[in-house]
């Protein structure tokens, strides 16, 4: 009796990471018109995720040829659709209200999501973050993040 598979392409793993994959370089066409030096962070990052996304879609995709099954899409889909929704959320929030108060909710909020429940780790791992952005960015290097369109007016 045969047990009809489904395509590879159509594991979880491998649709997160082809979406993560797809939406990094859609956000490298604006960050390539910033000057080299403000878009050094926001290209770092989203070269990042890139890389991180590949990893994980051969990792995938060895398992997937190797005859492994894929874990179920029901395990988790709010946390891969949550994962999204913070992405386009992020984004949106840094334009509007600004990078640090953005990433300063965005922080503790995706670590709390994918399971880390310290309060004070949050607190500090969110302060180590920005405090290293600011010292490196605004500090040594003079770049200022957005600030908002809500705070320009």
């Amino acid at each position: 009796m045969s047990n009809p598979r489904r395509p590879r392409l159509f594991r979880p793993e491998t649709l997160t990471a082809l979406g993560i994959i797809a939406v990094a370089v859609a956000f490298m066409a604006p960050t390539a018109a910033l000057k080299p030096i403000s878009a050094f962070l926001p290209a770092t990052m989203l070269i990042g995720m890139a890389v991180l996304s590949l990893f994980l879609l051969l990792v995938d995709q060895r398992a997937a040829g190797a005859g492994e099954d894929a874990p179920p899409m029901t395990a988790s889909p709010k946390r891969v659709l949550g994962a999204f929704l913070m992405i386009v959320c992020y984004a949106l929030s840094t334009d509007y209200v600004g990078f640090y108060i953005s990433t300063a909710v965005v922080i503790p909020l995706v670590a709390y999501v994918f399971g880390y429940r310290s309060l004070p780790g949050l607190a500090l791992a969110t302060c180590i973050v920005l405090g290293a952005i600011y010292l490196i960015f605004d500090v040594a290097m003079a770049q200022t993040f957005p600030v908002g369109r809500l705070w320009k007016s």
